[in-house]
């Protein structure tokens, strides 16, 4: 894996860090009101960020995903506005990467250059009340009528669901065949008999809404199938490989812009006479802060290095795990280098911390991938696939 970078991919880098600059306005206020930014979200848009790895002919910017990954650390090295990052992420990882894998080329014509241009939101739904962990235990149903198929179910904890209007919905078109049975949907929010509810305070990563899907005798096309019926497996384990990989890019530029904050404040700040950061404890905190990122970054460059080579591994999960666990446990070790008032709302820190909490939930918790991780090393003899 060679990570020396072209001057045009250090142009994009820097591009998106100063963008994630002048994002995040009143972000304080929005964060206590749960208020999504779609002016912020139209700034990501003009500049490209949804395009990154969709082709020039969609709209898009045509890039490998390591690529990606390095521009997205760019935004978030700048952005504070974490939930803006994770709305970004799904909509790009969980929708658009689907489309562009397996959408027919009418999918693709009618989609990919609305959510390119932002002016279509995407929402990834499959998680319901008895199927968290797993995933493709689907209680919603797809039941084919006179060439139609009818949706009925509940999706809950969907990232982007009060703002989106398309929606990559799973269900199964015979609950008795299991994951054999689970197809994907493309599914447009105005669509009848389709509902979105809004009742989720969530601890952190209030900029960016959460809702539950409603599905009552919804009927959709044959044309709305995205792959193939009862493939719905197979486009949800490449979703989640893309996502898991990707999706947390943005946390090494966020983790690294705290590290330099600390190091500022530690020999700037003093006590007993001399800077902090002459003190073995306050120096080995934030070297640790270091390592954790290095360690991180490389997982999530060698992930999105497998993708771009077409290798299967293990490395998405192992990516999302290490870089959700770093950011949380970076989060902490701030708010201890700037002590008393890292410990204000004033600082910040707290709010990342809060964000960065939810970084270990979505997309599988750490548990969740410490499973996968252990089925693909075959310790399970029936272990979960995705």
């Amino acid at each position: 894996m060679d990570l020396t970078w072209s001057e045009t991919q250090v142009a994009l880098h820097e591009r998106f860090a100063v963008l994630g600059e002048e994002l995040g306005d009143d972000l304080d206020a929005r964060d206590r009101e749960q208020r999504f930014s779609t002016s912020d979200w139209a700034r990501c848009a003009a500049e490209g960020v949804f395009g990154l790895p969709v082709p020039v002919e969609y709209g898009g910017l045509g890039l490998d995903p390591v690529t990606c990954a390095y521009a997205l650390e760019g935004l978030g090295r700048g952005c504070l506005d974490n939930g803006l990052l994770i709305a970004a992420g799904a909509h790009i990882w969980a929708t658009q990467l689907p489309i562009l894998r397996y959408g027919t080329a009418e999918q693709k014509r009618k989609y990919l250059p609305k959510l390119c241009s932002g002016t279509v939101i995407g929402a990834h739904a499959i998680t319901e009340e008895g199927s968290g962990s797993d995933s493709l235990s689907l209680g919603t149903t797809a039941t084919v009528e006179n060439g139609h198929y009818v949706l009925n179910g509940r999706k809950r904890f969907i990232t982007n669901a009060p703002v989106a209007g398309l929606f990559v919905i799973y269900a199964t078109v015979n609950p008795k065949l299991g994951f054999t049975g689970v197809t994907a949907f493309l599914v447009d929010a105005d669509q009848p008999g389709l509902t979105v509810e809004t009742h989720y305070e969530k601890t952190g990563l209030r900029t960016v809404p959460w809702g539950e899907l409603r599905l009552e005798n919804c009927r959709i096309e044959e044309s709305a199938v995205l792959g193939r019926p009862k493939q719905g497996g197979k486009v949800f384990a490449t979703t989640m490989a893309w996502e898991r990989a990707l999706i947390l890019a943005p946390l090494l530029g966020a983790m690294a812009r705290q590290i330099d904050d600390c190091v500022a404040h530690a020999v700037t700040r003093k006590q007993f006479g001399q800077p902090i950061g002459r003190f073995q404890s306050v120096a080995n905190t934030i070297v640790e802060m270091r390592v954790r990122l290095a360690s991180a970054r490389l997982l999530t460059y060698q992930a999105a290095s497998d993708l771009l080579a077409g290798t299967p591994s293990d490395l998405p999960e192992i990516a999302q795990l290490q870089t959700s666990e770093a950011a949380v446990r970076t989060a902490l070790d701030a708010m201890g280098v700037f002590g008393g008032y890292g410990y204000t709302t004033g600082a910040g820190l707290e709010r990342h911390l809060r964000d960065m909490l939810g970084t270990r939930v979505s997309s599988g918790t750490s548990d969740v991938l410490r499973h996968v991780l252990a089925a693909k090393l075959g310790l399970h003899a029936n272990g979960l696939a995705s």
